[in-house]
């Protein structure tokens, strides 16, 4: 499942240089997580890094877009081997 950024979001900026996946972008109002590109840090980390950083817990798994570890590690693969 990848991750959301409720609105609750303070736009402290702590959470885009984290994101290894460059997943993570300022979106209109807050920053935005393009599920797409999120891996849950899966490939990278132990646990997703913009999580680790939040200071407000504003980031929660996005109900719209479940997959699990495999799936997560299969897009992990995929983004990597685009950017080689």
């Amino acid at each position: 499942m990848a991750l959301m950024i409720t609105d609750e979001c303070i736009n402290c900026d702590v959470c885009e240089p984290e994101c290894p996946n460059g997943a993570i972008s300022q979106g209109e109002e807050i920053y935005e997580i393009d599920p797409g590109k999120c891996t849950e840090c899966i490939g990278h980390y132990d646990t997703p890094q913009c999580v680790e950083v939040c200071p407000v817990d504003c980031i929660p798994k996005d109900p719209e877009h479940e997959e699990d570890h495999d799936a997560l590690y299969q897009k992990y693969l995929h983004l990597t081997a685009e950017g080689s």
